[in-house]
């Protein structure tokens, strides 16, 4: 009997000594999140879930340096659903989280510029790979940063390409009634019209299936080209009906047809169709190749658009931390990663090299104009890209005429 109950004390010493060491090394344990916010349900969830998953594998990847020097980094993704109200409650949710320093996303403009005040609130960092309304860094919060270009740039850079095509001469405005859909929209119509090309219409919608009531008008005043500020889940559909109404003329809109998903919905009433991108398929960047086919590896298909940007801001934020970390010899604070962010200069991505200006935009930016090829979506990467346009940022611009005077 005593020998056994020797053995139960022993057993229980060791269980309470490893209890105590596994709690204390979880006490010690020195943990960064990094968390995302993109549509991962819904009829966006094709490009949202592709950020995503771009997000996990920069994190899986490039940890090692912070791994390194003790720290252990997950990534939380958070579905915002492209919904304004959902996503400024998923950054009042992670705000409180004090692991969380920065944030990658958003996919929608009108759901990163009400986020991105509760982030400000917090000294939380956000570098988003797909947001081109020009009041996302406008503000001049310096917790708010972009790799992408603007709308006030791409609008203006789809006007201009219609113009020099020297068959349109009239055009349709259309936009999706969001932060982004308008904003392109109006940009595109102000150069529009100062190229010379006269605008029939300007319109905002938000049916997503029949557009019989707005097509109908339309092919009354016979435009040249229809211009469509909006996403890929409702432009796909408008043209799809819009040429088995027999219109002939010319579609042109933004980033937002950029995905497989556009040639799923539009089919062959697609093909030929003009879109501006500041994100050209991820084929076209030499340095993605390897991004190219682990994300296949791992995911089972080929990344959709902005899926690239989202690892290099992934990457840029991973360095970012790791030099704040070895500041402040700890977890650094989100003032101290913000700044750092914000500090940005020749950071050579696999999409881009990103100097950030001082209002948080890359101070040069791509311009793409693609011409949908095919109405299968397997050969959507394969979209020729007609012409690549490079623009300095608004800001950078300005500087740089000041300094000239």
């Amino acid at each position: 009997m005593k020998s056994k109950r020797y053995v139960v004390l022993v057993l229980l010493t060791v269980l309470a000594l490893t209890l105590s060491m596994g709690l204390a090394k979880a006490q010690d344990a020195k943990v960064i999140k990094i968390a995302s916010q993109t549509p991962l349900s819904g009829p966006q969830s094709a490009l949202g879930s592709s950020m995503s998953n771009a997000v996990a594998l920069a994190v899986e990847q490039l940890s090692g340096p912070l791994t390194e020097m003790g720290y252990t980094v997950e990534y939380v993704p958070f579905d915002d659903q492209a919904t304004p109200d959902v996503g400024v409650a998923n950054a009042q949710n992670f705000v409180q989280d004090p692991a969380i320093l920065a944030v990658i996303g958003h996919l929608n403009s009108g759901v990163a510029i009400p986020s991105s005040e509760v982030y400000n609130q917090n000294n939380l960092v956000m570098v988003s790979p797909a947001n081109t309304n020009p009041r996302v860094t406008d503000r001049g919060l310096a917790v708010v940063n972009r790799i992408c270009g603007r709308d006030d740039l791409q609008g203006p850079t789809g006007a201009r390409f219609l113009a020099e095509l020297g068959t349109v001469s009239s055009v349709y405005v259309l936009h999706d009634t969001t932060a982004y859909g308008e904003g392109l929209a109006t940009f595109f119509r102000a150069e529009a019209e100062a190229l010379g090309l006269t605008v029939l219409g300007f319109e905002g919608t938000t049916e997503a299936s029949n557009f019989d009531g707005i097509i109908t008008p339309i092919l009354a005043l016979n435009p040249d080209a229809i211009y469509f500020g909006g996403i890929y889940s409702q432009s796909g559909i408008f043209i799809s009906q819009a040429r088995a109404a027999q219109y002939a003329g010319i579609f042109m809109g933004g980033d937002g047809f950029d995905s497989s998903e556009f040639a799923q919905l539009a089919g062959e009433a697609g093909v030929g169709t003009y879109y501006t991108s500041v994100a050209a398929p991820a084929s076209n960047f030499p340095d993605a190749a390897k991004f190219v086919e682990d994300y296949k590896a791992k995911f089972g298909e080929d990344p959709q658009p902005f899926a690239a940007q989202s690892y290099d801001s992934t990457a840029l934020v991973l360095k970012a931390i790791e030099k704040a970390a070895m500041y402040a010899g700890d977890v650094p604070s989100r003032s101290l990663v913000a700044s750092v962010v914000r500090d940005t200069t020749d950071f050579k991505g696999i999409t881009a090299n990103v100097t950030f200006d001082a209002i948080g935009d890359n101070v040069s930016g791509q311009y793409f104009i693609l011409q949908v090829g095919a109405g299968d979506p397997a050969q959507w990467g394969a979209n020729p890209i007609v012409q690549t346009i490079n623009l300095p940022s608004p800001f950078s611009a300005f500087e740089a005429n000041m300094m000239g005077m």
